[in-house]
């Protein structure tokens, strides 16, 4: 999996920035404030179909514009692709693959693989589930389209669910109809169930080897799925819609009070241990950067493992945040993939990367190749 190169006219403060990638490491630097990351999120969105900063597709124009468009020039699998994102003010995204446009995101899914590293990726150990679950969501929508169709639809049922409940409130009639909506749910659920729990176990042994080679076998990483009404890691889709359903039914006088659904898998957790106990209680901040680290290599193997395919990486400053030992773990570890890596100065590279390597000025939105 290459990018070859990016094209951004109006997006963020790029007005027009074409850049031809190195296939093996590219470095973007430069001050803060000039742009760097909005390349690494450009391409990023052509992967994932979103920002990893914002969900409003109308921040990602530039001051005074009313639209944006990237291209990505991709190749994938020995094929080239051209993938073409654009947003209107106020219009749906259009997304086009070698020109053709795509009815849904999830087609996105699969043309680009991409893995994104970066400092705020310590709320996956430091902050709410909400953050665990994103992380796990994007990678699994990656290589698993119909887990991205998946969620969709739980969010459009949950919707349904939720308005009926603040519904019932005043027409206590309407809850005769509740039961075709749980039904509903509970499918849904019970695959969104299925994929976490084998994405969690996969993941979790990759960590493992990464983890013990980083920590000389002191430390041993879990990260666990904890399904918040599923008692039985081995149950079945039968099993898990029933159980499921019949939550559901318990709940409903509690839901309806609450006027939203308050169990299932949009609020399910994952647990991140080290040694057994919680990273995120008992961890201090070097082993959590070093679970984070463990994790995000962990994803780079697990993609390849699924897609045959490995993703490109965006390390968006975060060898600042690593020490020695750490950083010369994480280059080690990357043997096989075209990395793009953000970055205040360029010297620190210069001395030490002897392979193929692209250095990429970025000043103001513009951007001076060196190749």
């Amino acid at each position: 999996m290459i990018v070859k190169s990016l094209d951004l006219e109006n997006f963020r403060n790029h007005k027009d920035t074409k850049i031809l990638f190195s296939d093996r490491f590219n470095i973007i630097y430069g001050d803060n404030g000039q742009g760097k990351t909005n390349i690494l999120e450009a391409i990023y969105l052509c992967a994932s179909g979103r920002s990893h900063r914002t969900s409003k597709d109308s921040e990602l124009i530039r001051f005074g514009c009313n639209s944006y468009n990237i291209k990505a020039f991709v190749v994938n699998s020995g094929l080239d692709r051209e993938i073409d994102i654009s947003y209107f003010n106020d219009q749906k995204k259009q997304i086009k693959i070698n020109e053709i446009p795509l009815n849904k995101l999830g087609a996105l899914m699969g043309n680009l693989y991409a893995v994104l590293f970066s400092p705020e990726d310590l709320f996956i150990v430091k902050q709410g589930p909400m953050e665990r679950r994103r992380f796990a969501d994007i990678t699994l929508s990656q290589i698993k389209p119909s887990y991205f169709y998946d969620l969709q639809l739980m969010a459009k049922i949950l919707k349904q669910r939720n308005m009926l409940l603040k519904s019932i409130n005043t027409n206590p009639s309407l809850a005769d109809t509740m039961e075709i909506w749980n039904i509903k749910l509970a499918e849904v659920a019970a695959s969104i169930i299925i994929s976490r729990r084998k994405f969690s176990e996969t993941l979790s042994k990759l960590a493992q080897n990464q983890h013990k080679y980083l920590t000389v076998e002191k430390e041993i990483i879990s990260f666990n799925y904890n399904c918040s009404f599923q008692g039985n890691d081995d149950s079945k889709r039968e099993e898990l819609i029933e159980n499921y359903v019949r939550i559901l039914e318990k709940n409903l006088t509690r839901d309806i009070a609450l006027g939203y659904t308050s169990v299932g898998p949009h609020r399910d957790d994952y647990d991140i241990l080290i040694n057994g106990k919680s990273l995120k209680t008992y961890g201090s901040q070097g082993q959590q950067r070093s679970a984070v680290l463990s994790l995000k290599i962990a994803e780079i193997e697990l993609i390849y493992k699924e897609t045959e395919e490995y993703p490109v990486l965006l390390l968006d400053d975060v060898m600042s945040e690593l020490d020695d030992n750490r950083q010369k773990y994480l280059m080690d570890s990357i043997t096989n993939v075209q990395t793009f890596i953000t970055c205040t100065s360029d010297t620190h590279f210069r001395s030490t990367l002897k392979e193929k390597c692209n250095y990429f000025k970025i000043e103001d939105g513009r951007a001076a190749g060196e190749f």
